[in-house]
């Protein structure tokens, strides 16, 4: 199984399954001499991690990061850092209804297909929990570029839109991700609800960067904003990626457009332009619902969940490409 390293100059590789001994992280390229806190790390997970919330899946896992290589006395070699975080609390009797069932939209059927054998148990190398690999690795790429700020947050879920969208990067999202009290209070109702049905909703997450250096990116194939789309629609559910006005530009005319800048999201013809960066991210809803989800631990929702990986893959991006032009950048005269 192919695929499962992301980026070029600071490179992560991702192993493990969701009712395994352990998940894990490789990451390739980080500089040397870079100070980390295991406690910060900590506080990342912790974002991430299940069982926080009532309308977070039910499954209770500490995700207490253990680094194998690549620090020394809190500081990186600039060699391969390795990390895992050890299942404790699987339960994989949960999933013996799915070792004979497909669920529509998840990978069930399609691992079969192509492999002709799966780990039914959580979704197995398919499965979100893969996703805290990540969020290690977003935690080392925003070492690299302190300066830039990542903010993302819940803008829809099923039929509750945000109305005021946030202008800074410091307003609360409050407990589930929502920088808003009201809505927040009424999307956690309707997710219960979901829960108890056995249902399940998507929405839509926004995504600022402020402070991105001007210049990232190449031209043709690897344009920033096409590795940003990579990325998030490798994220498990995400299922549509728009850069600044998106599909709106659709409705509007090259005037229009020209007069307005920001309307291209912070880049031109595909690297960054110093403006802030923004896009809007699709999540269908979880493929697992009626019984199942009842019997079962899943998250009626994943957007709650989603933002800190969504923010640690923007990082991700964002690093490989600040390497990639301070390499380029080291050989002009």
């Amino acid at each position: 199984m192919p695929g499962n390293s992301f980026g070029q100059f600071f490179k992560i590789t991702t192993f493990g399954e969701s009712h395994g001994e352990a998940l894990g992280v490789v990451i390739d390229g980080m500089p040397a001499g870079i100070n980390i806190n295991l406690e910060d790390l900590k506080i990342e997970l912790k974002r991430r991690a299940p069982g926080q919330h009532q309308v977070h899946t039910a499954r209770q896992e500490a995700d207490l990061p253990e680094i194998l290589s690549g620090i020394f006395e809190n500081k990186t070699l600039g060699t391969p850092i390795a990390v895992i975080v050890r299942n404790t609390n699987q339960r994989s009797h949960d999933y013996d209804s799915l070792k004979e069932s497909y669920r529509p939209g998840h990978a069930d059927k399609t691992t079969i297909l192509k492999y002709g054998f799966r780990d039914h148990r959580g979704g197995g190398r398919a499965s979100a929990r893969e996703t805290l690999a990540r969020v290690i690795g977003g935690y080392f790429a925003g070492l690299i570029i302190p300066k830039v700020s990542t903010y993302a947050y819940i803008q829809q879920v099923g039929p509750y839109k945000l109305a005021n969208p946030p202008k800074d990067h410091s307003v609360d999202r409050g407990e589930i991700n929502i920088p808003d009290e009201n809505m927040t209070q009424e999307v956690i109702s309707f997710l219960n609800d979901c829960k108890n049905k056995g249902e399940s909703a998507g929405g839509i997450v926004a995504v600022s960067v402020k402070n991105c250096p001007a210049g990232l990116g190449e031209p043709v194939f690897d344009k920033l904003k096409a590795d940003l789309a990579k990325a998030m629609l490798s994220l498990p559910a995400c299922n549509g990626f728009s850069m600044g006005e998106g599909f709106k530009f659709a409705d509007h005319l090259g005037t229009q457009i020209s007069s307005h800048s920001e309307f291209f999201g912070g880049m031109e013809g595909g690297i960054s332009n110093g403006e802030e960066i923004h896009f809007n991210l699709v999540f269908k809803a979880p493929s697992t619902i009626g019984e199942k989800a009842k019997n079962g631990r899943h998250d009626p929702c994943v957007l709650p969940r989603v933002i800190p990986i969504v923010e640690a893959m923007t990082k991700i991006v964002i690093a490989d490409h600040f390497l990639r032009q301070s390499a380029y950048d080291s050989f002009l005269p």
